[in-house]
């Protein structure tokens, strides 16, 4: 403490709680919170339970992780927990586990049992009623409660943590909670719930890299992953990957692109997986950065201001990965949902992103061209002219790659307008449409 008068002025908890409650959570990516804490805890399964009962409706969020100790579920239940987050860890502030849940309701019991050998659980509720009711940050042992006997009941295989969010204000309307509206809102809540978990933890779900794969659930029924960039489409093409190091302030790491293709409408699999794979934001906003952090997808769609979405690069998709020592650099958010590219990343970004845009747009418009009605047989060029023709359009491909690749895009841009005005036969045998 320095040499000078002090005075403790804690916050009041009533205030600060309420505040917290508006973080920018909604009920999907609040699961998702808590689901990275099971991942943390090495789960191989984590089941989401949504039980309408109208004003007594709850949600469970169980798994089969290792567990927590009376003193750790104590200490996970504080607001900025004192614990260390290791490297690869996907917490972040020690707020998840609380901003979450209070972001969707008023009561949080989590029930932990950590020993494999001794069935003994402990249990503590953060109840906002109470909190405001003392004006202090207390959780309270939740006696003989039967939802958190419930819960208990789950742990007597093996360890594991349940999270029960009780009393659901920001779920449920206050009018009528028990009323059909509300049970179709809880319904559509839980298949959007179901697909989110699918998107941002798909490398888990599918076991990439050394992992086993985790099985996630939510009301019984398995999360299937959504990998955007189409790993069984055979006709999916990719560019070859770059690693980049960056340094901002006293923190240093590499960053990871990957750079993909996806198959044209008559060239995927099927109709179903073309519209399976167009996501939940379509085709052309689904375009962009998939940004990971510690293989957890936190952000996507778009081009972080790189360049614009266009129709004619909507096939196009790169991935960026992360690791939790450049968290600084990145600014992410207390949700885990958004992250600012660094600028000297973002300059780097630039060519390669272009690059795999110009491949994009050629594919886009190969596949519209072969749309088009083929010309009569006795108008037809002859096979060497086809060839010739070929090679132009490969050619012009080649060019703009090159500009891009030796940082002269602009001034291709100006030959390439100048083409299109004064020789436009020449532009269109380069694939240079305007």
């Amino acid at each position: 403490m320095p040499n000078k008068t002090w005075f403790d002025v804690a916050p009041s908890a009533a205030r600060l709680t309420s505040s917290l409650r508006d973080i920018g959570y909604d009920f999907p990516t609040a699961v998702a919170d808590i689901v990275d804490n099971s991942i943390a805890a090495s789960a191989s399964r984590v089941e989401v339970m949504i039980e309408f009962a109208g004003s007594r409706t709850r949600v469970y969020i169980a798994d089969n992780g290792r567990g927590m100790s009376p003193k750790a579920l104590l200490e996970g239940l504080r607001l900025g927990t004192r614990r260390t987050y290791k490297s690869g860890e996907l917490g972040r502030y020690g707020l998840g586990l609380k901003t979450a849940s209070l972001s969707q309701c008023r009561s949080v019991a989590v029930v932990s049992r950590s020993s494999p050998d001794v069935v003994r659980t402990s249990a503590r509720v953060l109840d906002l009623d109470i909190v405001e009711e003392w004006d202090q940050w207390v959780v309270v042992d939740p006696g003989s409660d039967p939802d958190v006997a419930r819960a208990r009941q789950w742990l007597t295989e093996g360890t594991g943590t349940v999270v029960l969010w009780r009393n659901l204000d920001r779920v449920l309307p206050e009018n009528r909670p028990e009323g059909g509206w509300a049970r179709r809102r809880l319904e559509a809540l839980a298949s959007k719930t179901a697909e989110h978990l699918g998107i941002v933890f798909h490398r888990f779900l599918e076991g990439a890299g050394k992992r086993d794969p985790i099985i996630i659930t939510v009301n019984g029924q398995k999360v299937r992953p959504w990998n955007p960039f189409a790993p069984d489409e055979k006709d999916r093409s990719e560019l070859p990957p770059q690693r980049f190091e960056i340094n901002v302030g006293d923190v240093s790491g590499h960053v990871d692109l990957r750079r993909f293709i996806l198959p044209s409408r008559d060239k995927f699999s099927s109709p179903s997986e073309f519209e399976r794979l167009s996501g939940p934001l379509n085709w052309n906003r689904q375009q962009g950065l998939y940004v990971y952090r510690a293989d957890r997808l936190v952000q996507w769609g778009g081009w972080s201001a790189i360049r614009g979405i266009d129709e004619h690069t909507k096939m196009a998709r790169a991935s960026i990965d992360f690791s939790t020592d450049l968290d600084s650099a990145f600014n992410i958010n207390v949700a885990k949902m958004r992250v600012s590219l660094p600028a000297q990343l973002r300059q780097m970004l630039e060519t390669p992103v272009n690059e795999l845009c110009v491949y994009a747009n050629d594919a886009y418009r190969k596949s519209a061209r072969a749309k088009k009605k083929p010309v009569p047989p006795d108008l037809n060029t002859t096979a060497d002219v086809r060839s010739a023709t070929q090679a132009a359009a490969t050619a012009g491909l080649a060019l703009r790659a090159a500009a891009m690749q030796s940082g002269e895009w602009a001034a291709w841009q100006r030959i390439a307008a100048t083409l299109q005005r004064e020789a436009p036969e020449i532009a269109q045998s380069l694939g240079l449409e305007p």
